[in-house]
């Protein structure tokens, strides 16, 4: 007898869910409920959309219910919501906005709710100017009111990903635009002392960044909508985004008996089954292990959700497909710049209690002979085994293929030996003999084995300067165009010939631009006894660490 199928929710977790249903069982019975008149959009594109970069509309549209229909046999029923799942029954409550409300039966049922846009209970919440942006709908008003009030100033409330994507898209429309992020950086995902490039280059392209402070009401004026922060700081504008975050759309699951996180995602095992074995869920509504620490979390991504959509419909279908975890690889544009990220920052590693140690470098995307060789700023975390506990990058070229490798690496459990050891594609146009993946293993290598000892720029920072002897081993030109207060200028080049010069009465740290002179020496004083650490990154991260 055919299976009974239905999915709630269209986009990359039901719908792809149902494509593989069909390509598996051509005798299923498969039903998509979607609230919205589409089923799959390119949620991610929708900045871009705003900002011009995607010129139409239709292309935001993935997959047409006509389309999917002609070709996989489903019944797609637009316009219609779950409000309500009852699993003793084996039946969930469908309320349709052309036939009223129903009970539909299932043999097994499939939740793709997704998530939507946080919207905090604040004085002035209400107000027409403000947006949310979750769907093609949204987009539409928001285009509207842009275009009917020539729309001169905007506030981005929040910096996450979407909100600074919409803030460049923002911009590049000549826009006028602040973003407003309550905690002390933007882009959650990188590290403090990574995640300035990104706010440097915001803040070059003109756009105004407001950390540390969070909004507080809004007061509508006739011409301007007022912005009231907890400062006591006020921002008029004409148009403001809400993107503080998002959570799990599941309030319709609350009296189902289907198990839910504390902030209400769906709980899931390793075939995304839910508590009830006939009830399956996918997507940014669900909590599924991550694959560094093994502890359930919520990562709202395209790439996980398609992956847990497959892996749910064979499972259906009878294929023992099991997900491994999530290990939130993300990647964003900002302006010129690219940011990516794998793994966990060193935040979320002291809350797991994981020890870790860290490294920066400054490798160029390809040869530095071959013309247009950009550099790029990476940080690697791993443990006292080797093992890869994350990376983040930024720069202008060749960021995404370095963190996608060293994410197939983290998912295979590989080590910073791995790292060092990896063949990869060599050219002068797109790389170098020594990759800068292999240079991270490379240097990762070195801390563990104890030929080198590093300290981070926010370490130094900490550092008493009366207690540390400071040596710069650039040479004499650089060290003249700007250094790190309280250091003495040795060449690493002279640095034999000076050895005399030096108080090791006190800690000794060098530094060079970044970091492969300052591990030269290093090792060149360790040798004579003399033991140096290294900063991380050389003067480079040091600088952009402490960027305000």
């Amino acid at each position: 007898m055919a299976k009974k199928i239905l999915i709630v929710g269209g986009v990359a977790g039901g719908a792809t869910a149902a494509a593989r249903l069909r390509r598996l069982d051509e005798h299923a019975q498969i039903i998509m409920f979607e609230r919205e008149e589409q089923i799959s959009i390119a949620n991610c594109g929708l900045p871009y959309y705003i900002g011009g970069t995607i010129p139409l509309r239709q292309q935001l549209l993935v997959q047409t219910p006509e389309a999917m229909m002609q070709r996989f046999r489903i019944d797609i029923r637009t316009k219609s919501e779950v409000i309500a799942v009852h699993p003793e029954r084996k039946t969930v409550t469908v309320k349709d906005s052309a036939k009223g409300t129903y009970e539909e039966s299932y043999d097994v049922l499939l939740l793709s709710p997704g998530a939507k846009p946080i919207l905090p209970s604040m004085p002035g919440i209400e107000d027409e100017r403000i947006f949310t942006l979750r769907n093609i709908p949204d987009t539409d008003r928001i285009m509207d009111y842009i275009e009917k009030h020539q729309v001169k100033r905007a506030a981005v409330i929040g910096g996450g990903f979407i909100g600074i994507e919409t803030a460049e898209n923002l911009i590049q429309r000549g826009i006028d635009t602040t973003v407003i992020e309550a905690a002390p950086q933007i882009l959650a995902p990188f590290d403090a002392d990574m995640v300035t490039y990104a706010q440097k280059e915001l803040t070059d392209h003109g756009i105004r960044l407001i950390l540390n402070d969070r909004v507080q009401a809004f007061r509508s004026q006739p011409n301007s909508l007022i912005v009231e922060l907890a400062s006591g700081d006020r921002l008029g504008t004409d148009l403001v985004l809400m993107a503080i975050g998002v959570q799990p759309d599941t309030e319709f699951l609350r009296d189902s008996g289907i198990e839910l996180g504390p902030r209400g995602h769906i709980i899931v095992n390793a075939h995304m089954q839910t508590n009830i074995p006939e009830i399956y869920a996918v997507g940014d509504a669900v909590m599924v292990s991550h694959l560094v620490h093994g502890e359930m979390t919520a990562i709202p991504l395209a790439g996980p959700a398609n992956k847990q959509a497959r892996i749910a419909a064979d499972h259906i279908c009878g294929l023992d497909s099991a997900y491994r975890g999530s290990q939130g690889t993300s990647i964003i544009k900002i302006f010129g710049l690219t940011g990516a990220a794998t793994g966990l920052n060193e935040r979320s590693l002291k809350q797991a209690g994981i020890d870790y140690q860290t490294v920066h470098l400054h490798p160029a995307s390809h040869a530095s002979y071959y013309p247009g060789a950009e550099p790029i700023a990476l940080k690697l975390l791993f443990d006292g085994s080797g093992r890869v506990l994350g990376a983040q990058a930024f720069g202008r070229d060749g960021v995404d293929k370095r963190i996608d490798v060293i994410a197939a690496v983290m998912r295979m459990n590989g080590t910073v030996d791995d790292l060092a050891e990896l063949e990869l594609a060599y050219a002068p146009p797109y790389s170098s003999a020594k990759d800068p993946v292999n240079m991270a293993g490379f240097i990762a290598q070195n801390v563990l084995s104890g030929r080198t000892q590093m300290i981070t720029a926010d370490e130094l920072e900490r550092k008493d300067p009366a207690a540390i002897t400071l040596i710069d081993v650039r040479s004499e030109a650089e060290f003249l165009f700007g250094h790190i207060e309280g250091a003495v200028n040795i060449p690493v080049d002279e640095l034999r010939d000076r050895l005399h010069e030096i108080d090791t009465s006190k800690e000794v740290i060098v530094y060079c631009q970044v970091g492969q002179r300052g591990y030269t020496a290093a090792r060149i004083l360790a040798q004579r006894g003399i033991l140096a650490r290294n900063l991380s990154g050389g003067y480079r991260s040091y600088i952009m660490a402490k960027y305000a």
